[in-house]
């Protein structure tokens, strides 16, 4: 068959319906994904940008078998920030687009991850928010104060938080 014929018998159909559903989807009401925070703030008591190329570390220790590798391509930003959750305050459900580093100077919370998993993380303890997808929400089921320091290095221009439904923990209390 001769291919300018078989170019012409191109059904024009879904060329219509694509831009159709588009424009559909643009008009349609999408219920809101946040799970809003209550008595939690975050102030960034430092913000710096690294050009790509700058986030090429490599670091051994060998007498305390230590190692450390980072290799970032792109440009990123650098967040250090104090993170203070007030008793029964949580972060809501959220995601972030690359690790966080956490360390809990006061108080305890509690991680829950959105498989209703959790891990208790007290003063003087860090732990490690994979980010890239992976939902949690921050808790202080306490009644005293909880502050943290965290560090965030994202994709230059990047949200520092992603909100994200609430996967129905019946052990996480909602917002007072």
């Amino acid at each position: 068959m001769n291919p300018l014929t078989q170019f012409k018998k191109i059904s024009i159909l879904p060329l219509l319906i694509a831009p159709a559903l588009v424009a559909l989807a643009a008009f349609t009401a999408v219920p809101a994904r946040a799970t809003p925070s209550c008595g939690f703030t975050s102030t960034n008591l430092s913000v710096g940008t690294f050009p790509s190329g700058s986030l090429d570390l490599m670091c051994e220790d060998e007498e305390r078998q230590w190692e450390l590798e980072m290799k970032v391509r792109g440009d990123s930003d650098v967040y250090v920030s104090q993170r203070t959750i007030q008793p029964g305050g949580q972060t809501g459900w959220h995601t972030h687009p690359a690790p966080t580093l956490i360390t809990v100077i006061q108080g305890t919370v509690t991680d829950y991850q959105d498989d209703c998993t959790f891990t208790t993380y007290s003063a003087g303890e860090t732990f490690t928010d994979p980010g890239c997808g992976d939902v949690h929400n921050v808790v202080n089921e306490t009644g005293v104060e909880v502050r943290a320091v965290a560090v965030q290095i994202v994709p230059h221009g990047a949200p520092l938080r992603i909100d994200a439904d609430d996967p129905g923990c019946p052990q996480v209390p909602p917002c007072p």
